[in-house]
């Protein structure tokens, strides 16, 4: 008989001991409630050779308050892959005239702010031919600009309309658009925008290549509008 009391009580010990190291460990207590012993993680635990931002910068940035300026002198960028240049000749009258009507309407978007004061466009010389964010802003720097407007352009024709619609041409464009803030290095806007455009090729298009290029670029202008309709709402909205 005591063999037995005395075989319970430690079965009822080693019971108690094994639900305390369970609830210890896993920081589980009565009632639903949950604890953690560990303090809490605040910044990354990992070492990244490669990072360009130290670690109290992260936390500064992330835990500060950002205002853009009240007065804006604008600077634009177009990136462009060397492949898609290639695709035009470096004379082409259309390809020139194209480019130059995206800026313009990129301009015309920025003018729509009362904050913006001056538009520029950084020039190519003064891009590298593998841009990163600081060759970017120290060009717009040497331009005295606040921010700088970084976009992307890509316009396609829709392959299905390649070969079940011959007389239809259906193209699609999408920009990549990014507001950089020079003084921080800061972004407070980006957004990406793709639209859709269609036609038939018409009696002033000399051949269907200048007809897809048509609807390519009424795609593109299209993009524009819309990227600057953001644009505008954002520079006009209460950010400051």
């Amino acid at each position: 008989m005591k063999q037995i009391i005395l075989f319970i009580v430690i079965v009822i010990l080693f019971a108690s001991c094994s639900t305390a190291y369970q609830s210890s460990g896993s920081g589980i207590l009565l009632g639903g409630g949950n604890i953690s012993s560990e303090l809490p993680i605040t910044q990354s635990l990992f070492n990244d050779k490669n990072a360009t931002i130290s670690e109290e910068n992260i936390q500064k940035i992330l835990d500060g308050h950002y205002e853009l300026p009240e007065v804006l002198r604008v600077a634009l960028v177009k990136l462009e892959s060397k492949q898609r240049q290639r695709n035009y000749y470096w004379t082409s009258e259309e390809y020139l005239k194209t480019q130059q009507s995206y800026l313009e309407l990129f301009t015309d978007k920025f003018k729509n702010s009362q904050r913006v004061t001056t538009i520029s466009v950084i020039p190519d010389l003064l891009i590298s031919s593998n841009p990163t964010f600081v060759n970017i802003r120290e060009s717009a720097v040497r331009t005295q600009a606040d921010v700088v407007a970084i976009f992307s352009i890509t316009s396609e024709i829709y392959s299905k309309y390649k070969v079940f619609s011959p007389d239809l041409i259906k193209a699609f464009a999408t920009i990549e658009f990014i507001l950089l803030d020079v003084r921080t290095g800061l972004m407070p806007f980006s957004t990406i925008v793709t639209k859709d455009y269609q036609s038939k090729k018409q009696k002033e298009d000399f051949d269907n290549s200048e007809a897809i290029n048509r609807v390519k670029n009424e795609a593109v202008l299209l993009s524009i509008n819309e990227v600057g309709e953001q644009l505008t709402k954002f520079l006009n909205s209460d950010n400051r």
